[in-house]
Formats: structure tokens, sequence, C-alpha cells
């Protein structure tokens, strides 16, 4: 389980490749159940003979790493079932959304009365990052301060509507408003829409975790890479924002749909213009888990705020989730910004 179960760790020792992940069909369920109820009575066993506060650490760490892979099984989830021909639903659409049951299923924003397209956010010194209270990955921190221009943010994510708009008049199949490697993805793996879509004697379809359904025009658009973010933001006459703008606009936000801002943390992860890299000061984790996020700091863009598909309690403004620009599988989508 070690050599199967290694994620990505160089210092345990030898892993199964991640390209080949997805290909093990042993060992069995029950096994494997098996397995995680002999990790789960170790642990209690530990925490009960410990006062040890390292260790207390280091399961927390675990809980949370669990969650964002919770997260990314269900997006592992809709990707195989998007290439079965039968195309199945993981949950069928439930009949009312009420409850604690997530819907898997980005939904249409509601707007609060009144509310304007675009927010002004002041700028000035801010402070960026998690403070020292309080559990947050070691990429969270240090706290800081950075210097920000006056700017706008949109108070709802793209809709599927507004990208439909975009796709009509050439997105994909104009090179002047792509970025020279997005461009080559277009080419080289035909992109004409968002991952899932599909075209259907002349209406929209999309593949979800409720099975094939219409695509909602009033909905965020999801499951886009960094490259066809920026590519709309061009396309619109915006930019997306960075990491720190996102971040200073969301932390007096609280988590509801009824402030400025509609639909932060529970429709879309949102891209940013931001690469990820360490904060001013960042020190890795010591030991094993050093690994954990520093060595992805190369090559990858920041995504902020949750998804549909995220954990409950997962979510906070200093989250910096982060994939590689071409990736499309994620719950991904895009909140434009603009200067003052």
């Amino acid at each position: 389980f070690n050599f199967l179960f290694n994620s990505y760790y160089d210092a345990i020792g030898e892993r199964q490749p991640r390209p080949r992940r997805g290909l093990l069909t042993r060992p069995a369920l029950r096994r494997v159940l098996d397995y995680r109820e002999s990790v789960d009575a170790a642990v209690l066993r530990l925490l009960e003979a410990t006062a040890d506060r390292a260790v207390f650490e280091r399961v927390e760490l675990g809980i949370h790493h669990e969650q964002q892979h919770q997260e990314l099984l269900l997006t592992d989830i809709l990707h195989l079932f998007a290439q079965n021909p039968l195309l199945p639903a993981y949950r069928p659409a439930p009949e009312t959304t009420q409850g604690s049951t997530p819907r898997l299923v980005p939904s249409a924003p509601t707007p609060a009365p009144g509310k304007p397209p675009w927010i002004e956010v002041p700028g000035g010194v801010v402070a960026i990052g998690a403070g020292s209270e309080g559990f947050a990955f070691d990429c969270e921190r240090p706290r800081h301060d950075v210097l920000l221009r006056p700017f706008r943010l949109a108070s709802q994510p793209v809709l599927n509507k507004e990208w439909q708009a975009f796709m009509q008049d050439g997105g994909y199949t104009t090179p002047s408003l792509w970025l020279a490697d997005g461009w080559d993805r277009v080419q080289q793996e035909k992109w004409a829409c968002p991952l899932y879509w599909r075209d259907q004697q002349g209406g929209w379809e999309q593949m979800t975790l409720q099975g094939l359904q219409l695509v909602d025009p009033g909905a965020p658009v999801c499951h886009v890479s960094f490259f066809e973010a920026d590519a709309y933001a061009c396309w619109a006459g915006k930019r997306l924002p960075t990491e720190f703008e996102w971040e200073h606009a969301a932390t007096a936000e609280p988590k509801r749909s009824s402030g400025a801002f509609a639909a932060l943390y529970d429709a879309v992860w949102q891209w940013t213009a931001s690469a990820f890299g360490p904060y001013p000061g960042f020190k890795p984790l010591a030991g094993d888990t050093g690994e954990y996020n520093g060595k992805f700091m190369n090559g990858q863009r920041v995504l902020r705020g949750g998804s549909c598909a995220t954990p409950a309690g997962h979510t906070r403004a200093t989250y910096r989730n982060f994939f590689q620009p071409e990736k499309r599988w994620q719950f991904s989508g895009l909140r434009l910004a603009e200067d003052s």
C-alpha cells in the first residue's frame, strides 16, 4: 500500500507512477476498506497515547489533505464517466437542493437586488496570507504586505451564456486572443468549447456528476483552463485578477452569496493571473511533508475560492489552489477584473 498509495513523496520511496494510477484494478475494494480501517484504528491509538503537539498537527494536515482528495475523487469520477458511452450519473439530480447534500453541479448565482456588475475595491498596502492562528497550508504563509492599486472585481463569475457569446464570436478560432502556449493547445487538442460540453442538434449539453444535462445559461462556466480563461478575458476587454486582488476583495466578504460578491466559494474555482510561487519568507514544512507544496511552485497557476464539489469547511479567503494552465478537468471557471 505504501507503494500504491504514495501520491508524490519521493522521500518515502518508490511509488506507482502518477500517469498510471488510474489503471489500478486491484486491490479489491474490500481490501482497501480494510486497510483504511486499520489506519484509522492505528491513528486513534496514537492520538490516545500521546500529547505531542507535532503529532496532532501532522494528523490535522492529513485531514485537510484528505479533504482535497475528496474533491479530486469527484473530478476523476466525472472524467471517467464522461468517457463512458453510457454517460452514467454518479448521483442523480436531487428533487430539491435544500439540506446538506452538495449539489455537485455549479448553480446559477442569485444576485442581490440592486447589486452592480462590478464592485469597486480600494487599493493600498494590504495584508495577504494566513496568520499564525488556525490551520493553513504552508504555502498560505507567511502573512505579508502587498501594495495594490484600486481595481474593480466582477460581482459574479462568468456565466455559460457569456461563454457562448465568446464561442459564437470566434473565441476559439482567433489566435490573437490567446497566449502562445494556449493557442498551441487549442490546435493540438481541438478545443472549441469547455470540457464536457456537447453540441447536440444545435443545443449544448454538458456531462456532469448528475449525468448529461442541458447547459444552464445562467450558471457559471466550468471546466475551462487558465488559457481559456485568459483568452476570454482578452476578448471581453478585461483581465483576470491577481490572487492578491481576489483575496483582498474576499477577505471582508462573508461566505454567502448575498454579499457584494456572488459564488465566491460554492460554484467554481476561479483562475487568477498569478503563478504559484512562494511568499516572501516561505519555508517548507520540516521532514517529508516539506514536499507537500513547495516542489510544485513552478509552471502552475493559482485558483481561488472553492467549488460545488469542495468539502464544507475547506474554503477560506487565503486558500491557494493550483494547477497547470492547460488543466480543464477541475471545477474551474473565472471572475473578471479591471483597473479602476
